[in-house]
């Protein structure tokens, strides 16, 4: 239940005709110290309407507030502070979890409408580095709180497998790849080849120029480009199933760039046809000035294609086939001045879905403060953290509990878990430097220790023989050391539907670092086992701790292993 509308419509009561219920439901505070209630409503705003001292119309106030839902109101200074029935809010809370199960906290705002999510997007013939991280995690973990409050969200992995960079790994291919080699390492000697081209071009400006007429000849379907791409597409393709297969990430589209191939004609003639391209310098460009937006550049002079072209056409493929809600594109911050532009394209189209067209940026992975970058060879590969991660977490295991039961799926569980973790708990925007040793530690506020919580309810309740009552109703508590745990798994849906709001994984991961302090002061404070009369309601009370961690690693894209 959410209390704060409770709060608000009883205060509503009282002060309707000065403060609409919204109003008074966004002045609503949770106090840091639970001394001064649960929840505590300033009612300094009121001061000039009520002529008094803000301690006075606190005094006043209390007085007329139904208390029906409350232990207790007080007024301290200028607030008026609530305090819940412990009792009557645990009931709740343990009914709804055990009833609900992981289905705690789901809601209906999306209607089943489709949201398409364009994430991770690596470039093929490029290994997946921890660049590509953050955009694959982050999207996958917005897909499934989409899916939580009620969208039908469609996992679209939009391969980078067309432009330049392709003409130019052509042409380093021809000048110093070896067949050979390539096929025995396909993605480093790829790599290699990728860099090399990049340090010669400095020298030698002319290979830019084949770059470009390779790419060119590749867009005109040339037998010798076509057949060298198909090949480095093939041979990367395999080695990103592996790093999904490592993080268990589906898809539910893998079209790239080349898909749009011949989509973009008639992108370009409608361009032509609302007289919005202009041509300039023999490129053809969409003015976006009353924008305040650099011009978009549609094709070059020498006919070739660009990504705004590519992504035009992917927008109107995908509202023609999937009739979105909104669509989202997971992609770093670097590029919010491209999605404007393919907004702002758009909308001189005339499209109005280009509202429902959203970037949800995120900040850079760093190594050393210097950005990473595969052109510059400054990569870490994430399969290699990930397969780090897990060889570290099954070390640990064979030391601490050496005959747990499928240590090898456990340890992947755990491992991934870490570095999924650590990305997630960090504001999407944040930037952050990568450091191996602290991605992968398993005490303090990380996946480890969340999952290591819920392992330990599980073990609890298999200890206290503890099966789901009959009859879940009348389960209540209402002693103090319960009660914070209760009152973090009553916020489990509140922070569901703010995750959601704000595009914004951390919300959850930031919950779950609290609701699980939360329960381990409670363990180790109060004998959970204690044969007396609140037995079997503290067992709910784990079991449900137990529920919403899963759930919520679930939301993240994190397994939960219940032994550890």
């Amino acid at each position: 239940m959410n209390y704060k509308n409770q709060i608000a419509q009883d205060l509503h009561s009282v002060i309707g005709e000065h403060l609409s219920e919204q109003e008074i439901y966004q002045f609503i505070e949770v106090p840091k110290d639970s001394k001064h209630g649960d929840y505590a409503f300033p009612v300094f705003s009121l001061a000039k309407i009520f002529r008094k001292a803000p301690n006075q119309i606190a005094e006043d106030l209390i007085n007329n507030i139904p208390t029906t839902n409350y232990e207790e109101i007080t007024a301290v200074g200028g607030y008026i502070n609530f305090f819940l029935r412990k009792e009557l809010v645990s009931e709740t809370v343990l009914e709804t979890v055990l009833t609900q199960e992981e289905h705690y906290g789901d809601a209906e705002i999306g209607e089943n409408r489709n949201v398409p999510i364009d994430m991770s997007s690596p470039n093929i013939a490029k290994p997946m580095s921890m660049g590509h991280l953050r955009s694959t995690v982050i999207g996958n973990s917005l897909s499934m709180i989409l899916d939580k409050v009620g969208f039908n969200t469609i996992r679209i992995n939009h391969i980078g497998d067309w432009g330049t960079q392709f003409g130019k790994l052509i042409v380093a291919y021809k000048k110093w790849g070896s067949e050979e080699a390539v096929k025995d390492n396909p993605i480093e000697e790829l790599l290699k080849l990728y860099v090399q081209f990049h340090e010669e071009a400095e020298e030698d400006p002319e290979l830019e120029v084949q770059g470009r007429l390779w790419f060119k000849k590749l867009e005109d379907a040339d037998p010798e480009a076509v057949a060298l791409w198909e090949w480095f597409k093939e041979e990367s393709l395999k080695e990103f199933q592996q790093v999904y297969d490592i993080l268990n990430i589906t898809f539910d589209s893998t079209n790239g760039e080349s898909f749009y191939n011949d989509k973009m004609d008639p992108i370009i003639e409608e361009l032509e046809n609302q007289s919005l391209l202009i041509s300039d310098k023999g490129a053809d460009i969409v003015d976006l000035s009353a924008y305040d937006l650099n011009p978009a550049l549609i094709k070059k002079s020498d006919g070739a294609t660009l990504y705004i072209t590519r992504d035009l056409a992917a927008a109107e493929y995908r509202i023609n086939n999937y009739d979105f809600a909104e669509s989202l594109y997971v992609v770093g911050n670097e590029q919010s001045d491209h999605f404007k532009q393919l907004k702002a394209v758009l909308k001189e189209m005339g499209y109005d879905w280009s509202e429902d067209i959203k970037h949800i940026p995120f900040g850079l992975i760093t190594s050393g403060g210097k950005k990473l970058s595969t052109r510059k060879g400054n990569v870490i590969l994430l399969e290699e953290v990930l397969q780090q991660a897990i060889k570290e977490t099954k070390g640990n295991i064979e030391e601490k509990n050496p005959e747990l039961e499928n240590k090898d799926e456990v340890a992947r569980q755990v491992g991934v878990g870490a570095v999924v973790f650590h990305d997630l708990k960090n504001d999407r925007m944040n930037t952050f430097d990568f450091n191996i040793d602290e991605v992968i530690q398993f005490e303090g506020e990380t996946g480890p220790y969340i999952q290591y919580t819920r392992s330990r309810c599980i073990s609890m309740l298999k200890k206290a023989g503890w099966s789901m009552p009959e009859d879940v109703n009348h389960l209540s508590l209402n002693d103090v050391d319960s009660w914070e745990v209760i009152k973090a798994l009553n916020n489990f849906p509140e922070k569901v539907v703010e995750a959601y709001n704000k595009y914004e994984p951390s919300v959850l991961a930031k919950y779950l670092i609290d609701l699980s302090q939360k329960f381990n002061k409670y363990y180790s404070k109060v004998k959970i086992l204690d044969d007396d009369s609140q037995k079997e309601a503290r067992l709910a009370l784990v079991y449900s701790v137990s529920v919403v961690i899963k759930e919520g690693l679930r939301l993240l894209g994190i397994e939960s292993p219940d032994m550890m």
